[in-house]
Parts: structure tokens; sequence; C-alpha cells
């Protein structure tokens, strides 16, 4: 596993050959950084990574600048090995890594933390995929403004959710973007008395 950009840039880690893991490409993350940046300015932002797998992306968010990042992985022997690559880079304030499971954290997250940045990176496998930009919406993780963006087959089509923004396929990597929006303030004009 390899980082791509910011200061931890060309750092490599060796990923237990035991890990049952599809990690996102090289290929796909570079694109995926690249397009965030019309985005959002990650230095200084929260994120929130599910299904972190191997913890790819969560260290890519730590190394762009987030200040926060929170690390959510159900597996046992995953959990423990980002936390040890997390150690390595001496970065235990910056990322925290939770073992846990993504839909039960969902369910229980109202009125918690938000975050400007979600990433989720479900197995493919997974028949839950379908509802996820609906329940990261209604959990109120995300913070207005913020970006959530999951990762998923190419079945999966989400233009029809209120905050789709966008559609981006690498290969057989397909990533749907969702913006929530500053609430449209009142026109001035309006608040006016005749």
């Amino acid at each position: 596993m390899r980082i791509i950009g910011g200061k931890y840039k060309r750092r490599r880690f060796d990923v237990p050959k035991s890990f049952n893991a599809r990690p996102t490409t090289d290929f796909a993350k570079e694109n995926l950084f690249n397009v965030l940046q019309q985005y959002l300015d990650l230095e200084g932002l929260t994120a929130l990574d599910l299904f972190s797998g191997t913890g790819s992306i969560a260290l890519e968010l730590l190394s762009r600048g987030c200040s926060r990042v929170v690390a959510l992985e159900q597996r046992r022997e995953h959990a423990l090995f980002i936390r040890s690559v997390v150690r390595e880079l001496g970065e235990e304030r910056s990322l925290q890594v939770l073992q846990a499971d993504v839909f039960r954290y969902l369910a229980t997250a109202k009125g918690g933390a938000q975050y400007d940045f979600i990433f989720a990176d479900p197995p493919y496998k997974l028949s839950e995929i379908a509802t996820l930009p609906q329940l990261i919406h209604d959990s109120g993780l995300l913070r207005t403004g913020g970006v959530f963006v999951v990762e998923h087959p190419a079945q999966y089509d989400f233009s029809a959710l209120s905050y789709f923004s966008e559609r981006r396929v690498y290969g057989s990597v397909n990533f749907s973007i969702f913006a929530l929006e500053e609430p449209e303030e009142a026109e001035e004009d309006s608040a006016e008395e005749p």
C-alpha cells in the first residue's frame, strides 16, 4: 500500500497477505483526490473513512492535511493494522481507528460529531450499498458544505438523490459524489418591505 500525495507521499506499508480487502487502486485514488480538489481544500478538515479496510484512504486524507480522521473498520485484524501504521507515523492524535460495524455506527450517530468529508468503500457484494447515501444524509454526520463519496460497482445509480453531484468511473471503479450544499440564503428583495 502506498500513500500517493501530501506529507507522507511515497511512504509504503506492507499489507498482510491474509487480508481479505479490495483496496482502491492507486490510479482511481489519484483521480479521486484530483476531483475532490474541485469541492474541498482538505487542509484542516475532518474526515470519516467507512469500511476502512487497509486504511489507504484514511492515511491519504491525513497525509493531505486533514486535521482529524476517523477510520471505521469492523475486522479486528484490519483495525490493528491501521493502528500500527498510525503509530509508525506518530499520528495517534490525528487518526482514530474504531473497530465497529458501519450500519450500527450510522444508526447511533445522530447528534454526534460531524465531518467535512466522508468516504465509504463497502464490500462490493454488500446488499446495503444502495442505502448508504441516504443513510449518510439522514445520520447528520456530514456537515453542511461537506462532501460524501461512495465507491461502488457499476450497477448502482444514485443520480436521483437530492444531494447527488456526479459520478466518476476509473476502469472498474465507480465513485458517486454527493455534496451537501449550504442552504440558499433568502434574497434581500424578499425581505424588504414594498
